[in-house]
Order: C-alpha cells, then sequence, then structure tokens
C-alpha cells in the first residue's frame, strides 16, 4: 500500500464510538463526510429452522403499517414528509446467525434549512417500526399477516425462476446438510403455513426482550442529541438478551468424501457450483492471506477461473468465486454447457492445484492487492457499507481496523497463500442441468 494511500485510509479511518443506552448496543461514526445520516438497527437471531420463517415474516409484518402510519399510503407520505428518506427492512445472515434489518437514510437538514430535526424525525420512526407496530386487540393485523405470508410464499417460490440463486440455495442445503447454515433467511413454505397473527406477535415481544439489538448511526450528528432522541423513541421493553455465540459447525473437521449432486430442471445453461470448506473465518488471522486466495483464485476478472475455465478454453460463459466469511466458505460458480461438466470441474481442480503448488505470478499478487485495496477503500463512500465493516467485526469477535486490514493484505506473500490453499478443501460439487439425457 502506498503512503499516500495508507495516510487517505488513516483519514477515514471506520471508528465507531459506543453511546451508551440501556437495552441495546448503539455505534455512531460522526463525519461530515456525507450530506445524508444512515441509521441501521441490526437484531440477531440464531438462525434456525424453528424461527426463520417467523423472522422473515415480521420483516414484511413491520414494513407494512405502524401504529402512527397504519396504511401503507400514509407511511408512503410520512418519508415523502422526510424529504424522501429511503427506508426498508430485510433479513439476511451471517454464518450461523439471521438478521432482521431496519434500515433508513435521511438527508442531513443542515443542508436543507429545516427548522425541526429531520435526522431525530428518522429516530422516532425507526421506533415506530421497531416498537411502535401497528397492533388490533393486542395482536398484528389478521388481514396484513395473512397478506404478507402471501408475498413472502412467492417470494420463496420464485428462487427456482433465477437459476443462479437457486444453484446457490441448492449446494448450500447439500453441502451443510444438519447444520444452521442450510437454513434461508426467508424460511419454508411449510414452517409458513403454520404462523398465524397471534404466534407471530407473541414472537415479535419475545424476539424485542431477549435478542441482541445493534443500532449504528452514520453522518454528521451530535452524540448527545443520538442519545437524546434514542431514549425518548425508541422504548424497549424490559430486556434480558442472551450474547448470541459465533458458531462455526463442523469448520475444524477435515472433509472425508466429496460430495455430487445433479438436479434436472428445464435450463437453457447449466449450473456448475463447487463447495469448499476453508477453515478460516473473518476471526482468523489467515483471514487476509484467505482474501488473497480467493481473489487469485476466481473474485476478479484477472482471476485464474476467469482467465481459465471462461476465456481460454471457453467452457463458462461466467466462472467466480465468493466466500462467506463467517462460515468459512468458499463456493465457486460458474455457467456451463451440461456436456461441458467433466471438462469444467477437471480444469477449476487443476486451478485449486496450482494454488496449492504455488503456481502464481507476481502480477496476479499485485492486481489482486491492488483490486483489494480499491474494493475496501469505496467502504469509505458509503456509510451502509461502513456499517457492515464494523458489524462484521461485532458478529465475529474480532472488530479489526480497515488500516490494518489493508496493511495486512500488502504483507501477504505467496506462501501464505499457498499455505492457506493447503486448508481450503472441496466439499460438493452441485450441477443443475437440463432435462436431457442421463
Amino acid at each position: 500500500m502506498k503512503g499516500d494511500d495508507q495516510m487517505a485510509i488513516q483519514e477515514h479511518e471506520i471508528s465507531f464510538i459506543p453511546i451508551e443506552v440501556p437495552g441495546m448496543n448503539v455505534h455512531m461514526l460522526p463525519t461530515q463526510k456525507f450530506k445524508t445520516i444512515t441509521i441501521m438497527v441490526q437484531i440477531e437471531q440464531v438462525l434456525s429452522k424453528e424461527v426463520a420463517t417467523k423472522t422473515a415474516l415480521l420483516s414484511l409484518v413491520l414494513k407494512r403499517a405502524t401504529a402512527r402510519f397504519p396504511e401503507p399510503q400514509k407511511l408512503s407520505e410520512h418519508l415523502d414528509h422526510l424529504y424522501g428518506a429511503i427506508f426498508d427492512v430485510d433479513v439476511s445472515k451471517k454464518g450461523e446467525r439471521q438478521l432482521l434489518q431496519i434500515y433508513m437514510e435521511v438527508a442531513n437538514e443542515r443542508y436543507l434549512h429545516n427548522e425541526s430535526s429531520l435526522v431525530e424525525s428518522a429516530v422516532q420512526f425507526v421506533g415506530d417500526v421497531m416498537t411502535r407496530p401497528l397492533l388490533v386487540d393486542g395482536v398484528f393485523s389478521t388481514e396484513i399477516v395473512e397478506s404478507e405470508k402471501k408475498s413472502l410464499q412467492q417470494r420463496i417460490e420464485s428462487i427456482i425462476n433465477d437459476k443462479m440463486r437457486y444453484a446457490n440455495q441448492r449446494i448450500t442445503e447439500e453441502m451443510c446438510k444438519g447444520e444452521p447454515y442450510a437454513v434461508s433467511p426467508y424460511g419454508d413454505v411449510e414452517d409458513l403455513q403454520q404462523i398465524d397473527a397471534a404466534s407471530l406477535t407473541e414472537y415479535y415481544h419475545t424476539l424485542l426482550r431477549e435478542n441482541p439489538i445493534h443500532l449504528f448511526i452514520v453522518g454528521d450528528v451530535e452524540a448527545s442529541n443520538v442519545k437524546e432522541w434514542i431514549t425518548a423513541h425508541i422504548n424497549l421493553p424490559e430486556r434480558q438478551p442472551a450474547a448470541i455465540p459465533v458458531t462455526m459447525q463442523h469448520t475444524e473437521e477435515a472433509v472425508s468424501e466429496v460430495k455430487e449432486v445433479i438436479d434436472q430442471l428445464d435450463v437453457a445453461q447449466a449450473k456448475l457450483n463447487m463447495g469448499c470448506r476453508t477453515h478460516i473465518t473473518y476471526k482468523d488471522p489467515e483471514y487476509p492471506a484467505l482474501l488473497v486466495y480467493n481473489g487469485i483464485l476466481g473474485s476478479f476478472p484477472h482471476s485464474k477461473l476467469f482467465l481459465n475455465v471462461r476465456e481460454k478454453a471457453s467452457l463458462a460463459y461466467y466462472a467466480v468465486s465468493r466466500l462467506e466469511s463467517h462460515k468459512g466458505i468458499l463456493m465457486m460458480m460458474s455457467g456451463i454447457d451440461s456436456s461441458n461438466y467433466e471438462k469444467a470441474v477437471t480444469i477449476i481442480k487443476e486451478q485449486m492445484e496450482l494454488m496449492k503448488k504455488g503456481t502464481i505470478s507476481e502480477e496476479e499478487m499485485s492486481m489482486t492487492k491492488a483490486t483489494l485495496y480499491n474494493q475496501y477503500k469505496e467502504l469509505l463512500d458509503s456509510g451502509r457499507m461502513m456499517i457492515e465493516f464494523a458489524f462484521n467485526g461485532i458478529v465475529s469477535g474480532n472488530p479489526r481496523k480497515l488500516q490494518d486490514l489493508l496493511k495486512e493484505i500488502s504483507e501477504i506473500t505467496i506462501k501464505d497463500v499457498q499455505q492457506v490453499s493447503e486448508k481450503v478443501q472441496l466439499d460438493t460439487i452441485y450441477l443443475l442441468r437440463d432435462k436431457k439425457g442421463v
């Protein structure tokens, strides 16, 4: 990393400060870099089949209406009144935990000459969504719950229409069978049918009482104001949150046998996915070397998979790899003709073997490091991406500083990458192909 670049990163280091508010973890990054204020709430839940569908449905119900804005039109009008504030509620997963996320981005009133506090209004609205939902006789509206059940069912069932996403879901289910990570953050249709307004309301109250809640805010605001607004507008029940452990099942176990799974559907292009156990996660000291490994293998246009599987052999329409850093999984994904299945698998395995042998050029190393540097530098241009980076550190139990991570990446050697490659083990080969032939 060049000296000027390092100084630029240090100048905008992602340094959240804690704000003491009873019942939740508040993290604030004061900065004058943006003309907007970003607020994100992350409610943690252990990823499990028992609650995944309820959490996904709850996100849709909370997004639909609040006590103050009981109709979607009134809610939308209020967002327009907040100068077109961006608002969303969704679910995701990091490793083996599910996250219910409330996101809000609002203009900084300093640029609007607004007399009232737009940021306070945004915090109040987040409090509405999280703690003052629309209840009818003490429970969620049956009409809204049933409507959102249909929406969630459609979302779950529509995954099969996106063959790339479907292949990713299927290899995850097969590779991690019996592990929480196999569960989709959107749950499944069978469990959805068992949920009604009363059971969802009971789950909502349990979630608020017992689960860790993180609130992040990024922008040009004062800590004292943030604390005052949160205390005034986010009224949580008496809480006894239990910390969710960093669970990484089976990451230390060696792969005894590579699984091969083939599904057949009406597809024009086959999807070949190959999943590996890296035995390295975000918290581990080898993580920077794993980032470089993944970059050289398949994360970028100069990577081995792209150049050798797609460009030279012309076997794939795309060939990439990505990491799930909190579970320690590396996925290689490609779109191929079914007839090229064996050839593609062979060439992909060959690229992994080259990594183990240390057959890595200095050009591959320098291009990968430069691309990783540019990717991480882009974090500084987005409040949301800064929050994601900070939250990765919290979830993993290893809060990394951006400048330290970039320095570590810059010092990785070919030998370091080779040592990481020794840990990476192919676990599952998945092919989604057409119905022609066997």
